[in-house]
């Protein structure tokens, strides 16, 4: 940020649907900039646009493509460290976030229930960081922020009869 001030250029941030909806995208990392261009791009997504891109002209590395995807706040850390693995995680969220769709009937297409009531308990308990974002490009028919809004105050819960948490 301090370059992009003296320089007077914007800087993109990289932060990615999937961590946004977790809270993997970190407030000095992956969100500190002035535009988000992939904020509404799921994880698994973004590695597609990567290698059509790389197919074009190769400029991203496949080592940073093949690189275990980690938020990196500890040594040797991987989001599947404490994350279900993205090719699980994306479609989970879809429902819940794009399809708005609560947790049991999630679980009654065969996800683990477990997995399922943590994602959705993280997604939820994210939104204060979510609002903290830079403005990004709105791809999916839910983005955060206008389309999919959470309350952050007063200790909200959403206590719908399928939702126990």
């Amino acid at each position: 940020m301090a370059i992009s001030n003296k320089k007077r250029k914007i800087l993109l941030t990289t932060g990615n649907k999937s961590e946004m909806s977790v809270g993997y995208a970190t407030l000095y990392g992956d969100m500190a900039g002035g535009f988000a261009p992939i904020k509404d791009v799921p994880k698994l997504l973004v590695y597609r646009l990567c290698a059509w891109r790389n197919r074009l002209a190769p400029v991203i590395p496949q080592r940073v493509l093949d690189r275990p995807p980690s938020a990196e706040l500890a040594p040797d850390q991987k989001d599947e460290d404490s994350l279900p693995p993205y090719a699980l995680l994306d479609p989970i969220l879809e429902r819940y976030i794009e399809q708005d769709r609560s947790v049991d009937s999630i679980v009654a297409e065969g996800y683990d229930p477990a997995a399922v009531q943590r994602i959705a308990m993280l997604v939820d308990r994210n939104e204060y960081k979510r609002r903290q974002a830079p403005p990004g490009v709105r791809i999916t028919q839910r983005a955060f922020g206008r389309d999919r809004r959470y309350p952050v105050t007063s200790g909200y819960q959403n206590f719908q009869k399928d939702r126990p948490f």
